[in-house]
């Protein structure tokens, strides 16, 4: 069993001034550690427009390695541009998901489309960056992980890590679109594509974690990581409807693995929660994990998805 001590909130966008494409939210913290600093990518956005819609941009921040809490740099502007007149990535990009790879930094990310009969569509895209990650360019105009019979759409929430030489990417695929009074509402659960070259991609086609909640449960942002002799995945789940209510909405689940494809998820182990009061006391998701000086740490966002930002928190203990 895990046990996790939460340390605070690290950023809050509502803080912020002069980026008006950093106005609220930061979503989906992923970190990369440099020599002198760490590295945080995040998704932020400028307020909604007069139709109450938003646009999902990606950024960073930089953070003291001997103080967390020390925010050295933020981004003057987002390390990509939005897609053109038609593309996947046209209305958004979140989350994103950053690795280092030989000499570039790589990000997948979920570039956002808007539809007519439901409200959105995603896809996996990727890009890559030369100058450590200050700025980052897109291998094209189309995602590398894309809608196929049994993934119909909504594929998101990317998660990239490599294992023995092969790139292993967690992803969230829609299922089915749920019918509401008002929007309708997508049903998505992890799955995983394996890679040889980070480009070409193999799915496995099959749901990872089984459901606890209902049938209809949406499950995201697989962070896996082998310690103690086995993986494990901290990931996100909710009830499809009603999300937005205290107990139904986003927490942070478990599961582990000997072969990185069959999970056994046992969620009395992932040794966090929401908290009693404050910015995450209705819901916490998005978990990132990452070491630092010997100490295992996560990043996770609060309230709202992300509303008011991402904290972080310290792992006291593990009993295997």
């Amino acid at each position: 069993m895990f046990k996790w001590k939460k340390l605070g909130k690290i950023f809050d966008p509502l803080e912020q001034k002069n980026k008006n494409w950093m106005e609220i939210y930061a979503q989906s913290p992923n970190a990369i550690i440099f020599d002198d600093y760490i590295r945080v990518y995040f998704s932020s956005r400028a307020k909604a427009d007069e139709n109450e819609q938003f646009i999902s941009r990606l950024g960073y921040i930089d953070l003291d390695k001997n103080n967390l809490f020390n925010i050295l740099n933020i981004c003057n502007n987002p390390i990509l541009p939005l897609g053109a007149c038609g593309t996947f990535d046209e209305f958004g990009t979140y989350p994103v998901s950053v690795i280092k790879d030989n000499n570039q930094i790589k990000a997948y990310y979920a570039g956002w489309t808007r539809c007519e009969s439901v409200p959105f569509n995603a896809a996996i895209g990727l890009a890559y960056s030369n100058d450590n990650g200050d700025t980052f360019q897109k291998i094209g105009q189309g995602p590398v992980l894309s809608y196929t019979p049994n993934e119909p759409f909504v594929l998101g929430s990317p998660r990239i890590n490599k294992f023995n030489d092969i790139y292993y990417l967690w992803y969230s695929a829609g299922r089915e679109w749920i019918e509401t009074d008002s929007i309708p509402q997508p049903v998505y659960k992890i799955r995983l594509a394996t890679s040889s070259d980070g480009l070409n991609w193999t799915k496995e086609g099959k749901d990872l974690i089984a459901n606890v909640l209902e049938e209809n449960e949406c499950q995201a942002s697989a962070e896996v990581f082998y310690y103690e002799n086995k993986y494990h995945m901290f990931f996100s789940y909710r009830y499809n409807l009603g999300y937005n209510e205290k107990n139904r909405g986003y927490k942070i689940g478990y599961a582990y693995s000997r072969d990185l494809k069959n999970w056994t998820r046992d969620d009395s182990q992932v040794g966090i929660d929401i908290s009693d009061e404050g910015w995450d006391n209705e819901s916490i998701s998005y978990p990132s994990i990452f070491e630092l000086n010997n100490k295992i740490y996560m990043f996770f966002q609060g309230n709202g998805i992300g509303k008011n930002g991402f904290g972080i928190a310290e792992l006291e203990s593990y009993t295997g």
